[in-house]
């Protein structure tokens, strides 16, 4: 496969649709469908993918062509192909298909952890513990993410006190993850919250302070990428079409919408590599690979401003 040269980008906007977004509705988008989707974002200037997830086919059958996805995925030069993997046989098949990035659900929330993966937040860090073994033996150049989940509330427990997501943060980058980033898996975040919990972890962690992964339920998912911007992350998951939610977190609708993160940095003069235009056409194999699926986002709606230019 061929494509453009990549253009610089002052942040990497991670796609989690194919995985975050399809495991999240109640149709199967299918093989063929997913890998013309995945080829527009790529055309777009997605950098980073985050494919699907290793689980059994009969919890998700949205992910039962997890190996051939992201199989078709590295055919792409220069995108970093993501899979998320629960436990130490998801990342052994996910290893096995190909992922150059794991990312593992690790949540704060003990009452979300036992819901989502069946382990308690501690049992999880002894996970990421041996998935980090099982990469150094199998390909050691896969790199390793703990996304902390529930880091700003749970629908399930409430509070989720900020000492705790931190030290969580922390045992996982000690098992050996790469990174850690924080998870708004409900939508309860606020900006201040986001300003303050990212602070600690970036002056805890440094390098290995990790993405921002928000939604949109509440209508702040914007407010809140903007507000870990300010505190100097540089990484954000978003779903193209608002796609996504957790199927263990009643009420939790809703990823942040690629395209209206784009047009915020782009208009904000922060270049994201990524074209506005391509990443609206995009939506089309999405849409008929799910045909009646609703798509969000404001400005695919309203379109882009007389005189735009993009920060490039």
């Amino acid at each position: 496969m061929t494509q453009d040269t990549p253009i610089p980008a002052d942040v990497l906007i991670s796609e989690v649709g194919p995985r975050d977004g399809l495991q999240s509705v109640k149709a199967t988008m299918p093989t063929a469908d997913k890998f013309k989707w995945i080829d527009a974002l790529v055309a777009a200037g997605v950098r980073e993918i985050e494919v699907a997830s290793f689980v059994p086919a009969r919890l998700l059958p949205q992910m039962a062509d997890a190996a051939d996805v992201v199989a078709h995925a590295v055919r792409h030069p220069g995108v970093t192909v993501m899979a998320l993997v629960p436990n130490l046989r998801g990342a052994e098949a996910a290893l096995r298909a190909g992922a150059h990035k794991l990312t593992l659900p690790v949540s704060a929330s003990r009452a979300h952890s036992l819901a989502n993966v069946r382990k308690t937040p501690e049992e999880m860090v002894e996970e990421v513990r041996a998935i980090v073994q099982l990469r150094d033996d199998m390909a050691p150049g896969v790199k390793i993410e703990a996304g902390i989940s529930t880091a700003f509330g749970c629908t399930l427990q409430g509070l989720v006190p900020e000492d705790e997501v931190i030290r969580l943060a922390l045992m996982c980058a000690e098992a050996g993850a790469d990174e850690s980033g924080l998870s708004d898996t409900v939508g309860y975040a606020n900006p201040a919250q986001v300003r303050r919990l990212f602070r600690r972890l970036r002056s805890e962690l440094g390098a290995k302070a990790g993405a921002a992964h928000m939604h949109n339920t509440r209508g702040l998912g914007l407010a809140n990428c903007l507000a870990a911007w300010d505190e100097g992350v540089r990484t954000f998951d978003s779903s193209l079409g608002g796609l996504g939610g957790c199927p263990y977190a009643p009420g939790a609708s809703g990823n942040v919408v690629t395209e209206d993160l784009v047009f915020m940095f782009e208009a904000m003069g922060v270049a994201t590599g990524i074209s506005l235009e391509k990443i609206i056409a995009a939506r089309t194999p999405l849409a008929a690979g799910l045909p009646g699926e609703p798509l969000y986002g404001m400005t695919p709606d309203a379109g882009l401003p007389k005189g735009f230019t993009p920060s490039r």
